[in-house]
């Protein structure tokens, strides 16, 4: 999995399953992380899910978690403040 550490924030991808069957981080998925979500893509609450389950697996307050970019794509980019790249990949685990 790629990480890229910058100005105090990690940057990573990510490839959303939206309207999956549980909230679950899936795997590793071309060099980012695969996350499936219960959330429908409509009127943003898929990105709200992805956000709030990452606040919540790392332990960071959800304002920390930022998409950067791909807001209405499957694949994205996150960027989180206020943790390490280890703590990103532990999420592998």
């Amino acid at each position: 999995m790629q990480v890229t550490e910058k100005n105090g924030a990690i940057t990573f991808s990510v490839r959303v399953q939206p309207r999956a069957s549980c909230d679950e981080i899936a795997g590793e998925y071309q060099d980012g992380l695969k996350i499936r979500l219960t959330a429908p893509p409509i009127d943003d609450r898929a990105n709200e899910a992805l956000r709030k389950l990452l606040a919540s697996r790392l332990k960071v307050p959800l304002a920390a978690v930022r998409i950067a970019s791909g807001e209405h794509s499957r694949t994205k980019r996150v960027e989180i403040r206020g943790v390490t790249p280890e703590m990103i990949r532990s999420l592998l685990d």
